[in-house]
């Protein structure tokens, strides 16, 4: 699906479009996303435009766009994340060397964790409750259990805590969830942990 996005009015009516959808469309809420992360790495685009907006920074209405999208691509059922959107967070969360507030690191830890979760077969509540400020992920996501999580999805984290020239806080709190801490913790020493 291609859709021309140019303007500030543009992005808004996909996203008014993702909102009012009565069928789930993953690819405009990755479109979205990636419009998203566009302007934090550039501080131009769509999603910026009318306001100052520093290159490599997330602001609050960042994170504020990105859990709009991810609420309304969930569709009336609030079904799981799935992997394209897992994977363009991460690729917001690598794009943002600096973040005013901490409102997208709780977004995108709760978003990858809704996703893993769900493909691991694990119950997880609609994105509305999951991904809600005022729901804690430990009412949902329980201990680590790496033993019930597929290799793929294993190696699928892994290779973003392997990947990441500077490893972020958000991406730690994911892998030890999913791995557990000890294991996650030998990392930080061969990966450059940065806050």
């Amino acid at each position: 699906m291609t859709v021309s996005v140019e303007t500030a009015a543009d992005f808004h009516a996909l996203v008014a479009a993702i909102e009012q959808s009565p069928i789930v469309v993953p690819e405009m809420a990755v479109t979205a996303l990636s419009l998203v992360r566009d302007g934090v790495l550039t501080g131009e685009g769509p999603t910026v435009a009318g306001r100052r907006h520093f290159s490599r920074t997330l602001d609050a209405i960042d994170a504020a766009n990105c859990g709009r999208i991810l609420m309304a691509a969930g569709g009336a059922t609030g079904g799981p994340v799935t992997r394209e959107e897992a994977e363009m967070l991460m690729s917001i969360d690598a794009a943002a060397h600096e973040r005013e507030d901490q409102v997208f690191d709780d977004l995108f830890v709760k978003a990858v964790t809704h996703h893993v979760l769900a493909a691991t077969g694990r119950p997880v509540p609609p994105r509305p409750v999951a991904l809600s400020a005022d729901t804690p992920l430990s009412s949902w996501a329980g201990e680590p259990r790496a033993h019930d999580v597929d290799h793929e999805i294993l190696e699928w984290i892994m290779s973003h805590v392997r990947g990441s020239r500077r490893l972020s806080r958000s991406l730690m709190s994911i892998a030890a969830l999913v791995i557990g801490t000890p294991i996650v913790q030998s990392l930080s020493g061969v990966v450059d942990f940065a806050a």
